[in-house]
């Protein structure tokens, strides 16, 4: 598994070139929050336009580096298409509280984690209840259902079965590159 936000700040390359494509600065997702692509740093300073990678051009997330197909990948979209994403969107999954179907709140989302090369629909969540608590405690990690339909990923809220506050696993310093399950 790879964590979302392992990926944001990342170089983008083009694999038979090796010309820099850009820099990641988020990822978008549909209206299922499945993965479409990645978001990149406009270069140009007064550029209205943003520019994004379809997430079936990206051949490699590394540690240290994205790569991707070809120039022609990188695409200009206008920023009212990219509805949801994980921290720039019109809706953001990045700080989106998940609650329990009984209105218990578990935490607000702070990184997702997916399969890079399995599919591109989130796998898990880490929660965060704040810096003191996170300091305190640690941060939570709550696998996604396998049932999608059991989970209602809103625009202001994640809902999610009862059960899943028995299913938290706690998110060890060691676990923050890649979580291993």
């Amino acid at each position: 598994m790879i964590k979302l936000q392992q990926l944001i700040g990342l170089p983008v390359f083009v694999i038979h070139s090796g010309k820099h494509a850009g820099m990641v600065r988020d990822a978008w997702f549909d209206e299922h929050w499945k993965l479409l692509g990645l978001v990149l740093s406009n270069a140009k300073w007064f550029g209205s336009g943003v520019l994004a990678v379809q997430w079936s051009d990206v051949l490699t997330c590394g540690e240290d580096a994205v790569l991707i197909s070809g120039e022609e990948a990188v695409k200009p979209v206008k920023p009212a298409e990219i509805l949801r994403s994980f921290d720039t969107g019109v809706v953001k999954l990045k700080d989106l509280p998940v609650v329990t179907v009984q209105g218990l709140q578990l935490g607000r989302v702070s990184d997702v984690y997916f399969y890079p090369f399995q599919g591109t629909q989130i796998v898990g969540y880490e929660l965060t209840d704040g810096f003191i608590s996170d300091l305190m405690e640690g941060r939570k990690w709550l696998r996604a259902p396998e049932d999608p339909e059991a989970v209602l990923l809103g625009e202001d809220a994640i809902i999610v079965p009862a059960v899943s506050e028995a299913e938290l696993e706690p998110v060890a310093a060691s676990n923050s590159e890649y979580r291993e399950k």
